[in-house]
């Protein structure tokens, strides 16, 4: 660390968090908690023209829509080119005392060797760095982690050095961000709800002051719940909608026809949840219907096309389509609603997506139908639930038309 950045580390008044991801959900949810939290806030992005709106643009509002939404004015941030600043990135994660990301699964294993880097910049007496991951999957920090702990081999941290110097900790984050309307600048609308579930343990003693989190002893179930009703049912209802035309979640939701589909969906993942974790069968339907409530915010400007994106990555093996299914058939339990809202993401060919792209060309390849549904379920032959994705894939391939 230089010895500017040892003096700054030294005499900062207020606490800084270095947040990765500036996009909609960086801005509009992680972004504005540790805001109104107190932190001295340091946004970082590959992507130039967002950054470059931020280091010109000295606030930005959060709009929330909707019963109960209110506005939210975030300031005295600053954002850092993390493509092309990387000193200065690994000199602001060295003296800050949160880092968080909003990037995407897939993306956490360019973001850490950064961290790393900025870890092994740290001041010996300096407070261990927290480090969470906010992305929609299960255990996002532990790959994070993993991932750091490679790089900081390369920067020669043994484990000990990077456990003295750095703490993980897994969350699991709902709110939903739309898609922006063109020419908001960097406002962003978002739903009043939110939830932001960190695991206590890794912090003992120490847990920062974020209003606005909840601390959990235990986030398994949390985030298993959380994943298989709101993302399950948010993607479910992004399929369905697809499938028939519709362009808004809002829309597909107030569909009769489709919220029958999404509701069979979520009364089976309420019958997985309810016998692996025991939420009370009552508590999960309430849960159910405030998720319900939730996608039919018709101010909302949420389309099925960025709901659906990714499709690969939501029907993969531990996912919030074949995780649930897979989990049923092994207890002997239907799966019904979920093998159909499968069978739905198997027709997503978005154009704009690469992952619907690649779906389809999968289904359009030479691989059998069993070698397709292995590929993309993670499920082998031996599993309960493998003959009726061979058979989805079959029914997707015989009613798919070329591009």
């Amino acid at each position: 660390m230089s010895s500017e950045a040892a003096s700054a580390q030294k005499a900062s008044a207020a606490p800084s968090a270095v947040h990765f991801g500036a996009g909609n959900i960086g801005r509009g949810f992680v972004g504005l908690l540790l805001h109104e939290a107190g932190y001295e806030l340091v946004f970082a992005d590959v992507a130039a023209p967002l950054i470059d709106a931020l280091q010109a643009t000295p606030s930005y509002t959060v709009h929330e829509v909707g019963e109960g939404g209110r506005d939210h004015v975030v300031d005295r941030y600053t954002a850092v080119n993390s493509g092309t600043a990387e000193a200065e990135l690994v000199e602001r994660i060295a003296r800050a005392e949160i880092v968080t990301t909003a990037v995407g699964p897939n993306i956490l294993k360019f973001v850490a060797p950064t961290i790393a880097r900025g870890i092994a910049a740290r001041l010996p007496d300096a407070p261990r760095l927290a480090v969470m991951a906010c992305e929609n999957a299960i255990n996002a920090t532990d790959l994070l982690e993993a991932e750091v702990r490679v790089a900081a081999g390369s920067e020669g941290l043994s484990d000990a050095d990077v456990d003295s110097r750095a703490l993980f900790a897994n969350t699991a984050v709902d709110r939903i961000v739309p898609a922006q309307a063109p020419g908001g600048g960097l406002d962003v609308r978002v739903e009043p709800y939110f939830e932001w579930a960190v695991e206590r343990g890794p912090f003992g003693e120490e847990a920062p002051e974020i209003p606005g989190v909840t601390w959990v002893d235990s986030l398994g179930p949390y985030i298993e719940r959380k994943l298989f009703t709101v993302n399950t049912g948010h993607a479910a209802a992004a399929y369905f909608g697809r499938a028939a035309g519709k362009e808004k979640i809002a829309e597909a939701i107030a569909d009769p026809s489709i919220r029958t589909k999404v509701e069979a969906v979520l009364a089976e993942t309420k019958s997985l949840l309810v016998a692996k974790y025991g939420f009370a069968p009552d508590e999960q339907e309430a849960y159910i219907r405030k998720i319900l409530g939730r996608f039919a915010n018709a101010e909302l400007p949420d389309t099925v096309d960025r709901v659906g994106r990714a499709p690969l990555r939501k029907l993969s093996r531990h996912e919030r389509f074949v995780g649930p299914a897979a989990e049923l058939a092994e207890r002997g339990l239907p799966a019904d609603g979920l093998l159909e809202a499968m069978g739905a993401a198997l027709r997503f060919d978005a154009a704009d997506d690469d992952e619907a792209q690649r779906l389809q060309a999968v289904l359009a390849g030479e691989a059998s139908d069993v070698e397709v549904a292995e590929e993309l379920s993670g499920l082998d032959a031996d599993h309960p639930l493998h003959d009726a994705v061979v058979r989805l894939v079959e029914q997707a391939r015989a009613v798919r038309t070329p591009h």
